[in-house]
This record gives structure tokens, sequence and C-alpha cells, in this order.
């Protein structure tokens, strides 16, 4: 196989996380379809709907938020720098203690004090 076309498998069945520099996999355990770091969890916009590419900005999005869908399904919160917000299935490969490390943000900084929750 030449050297061309290794290049153009590879770019074909990965990407490279301009974050981390990690070469991610296009398909990965739970979805056909990946635009997100397993490692690092950041992404880029570049999807309208999922698998279309369309979005023009390419910008890099933040990990900022897990959710919770009704199936018990978790997803990641990702806010472009450009401002768009967009859901992403986690899938079954990423970083489980880089996923916890975003669903506990709200509770390391609480609104309120906690000393008000003993008196209540």
């Amino acid at each position: 196989m030449s050297r061309e076309s290794r290049h153009q498998r590879r770019r074909s069945d990965t990407f490279r996380c301009k974050r981390c520099r990690l070469d991610v996999p296009l398909q990965a355990p739970g979805t056909r379809h990946r635009n997100h770091c397993p490692s690092c969890l950041w992404s880029r916009h570049l999807d309208e709907a999922p698998g279309d590419r369309a979005a023009g900005c390419a910008g890099s999005m933040e990990p900022i938020a897990v959710t919770v869908q009704r199936d018990g399904e978790w997803s990641l919160v990702h806010r472009c720098t450009c401002g768009h917000v967009r859901l992403n299935r986690v899938a079954g490969d990423d970083n489980p203690l880089t996923l916890m490390q975003i669903a506990v943000r709200p509770l390391a900084r609480p609104p309120f004090p906690l000393e008000a929750l003993s008196r209540l």
C-alpha cells in the first residue's frame, strides 16, 4: 500500500483532535458517527445535523456539562467558540474520569453557601 493511500485511509477512518492531538476513530462503541475526542472530550463544530458536516464554523467546542436523557443515556454538552451549543452522545470508549470531572463541576461550586443546608 502506497504512502498516499495509507494517508487517505487514515483520513477517512480517523480525525486528529485539535486539542490533545490524538488520532480518533470516527466509529466508536455505541456510535457510528463521532465528532468528539474520547480522551479530552473536546469537539469541533462541524455538523448541523449528525453526520452532515454542514457547519461552516469548524470552531473548537468545549465540553461544558453532562446531561442525562430520558432513556438514561448520557450526553455531553458542548459550547462552540461561535456560541452554538450542541449535544453529543457519550461513546463507550470516552474517558470516564474526564466525564466525571465535567459531571461534578456544579457540585464543586454550589450557588449557595453549604452551611445553609444544615439549617433546613
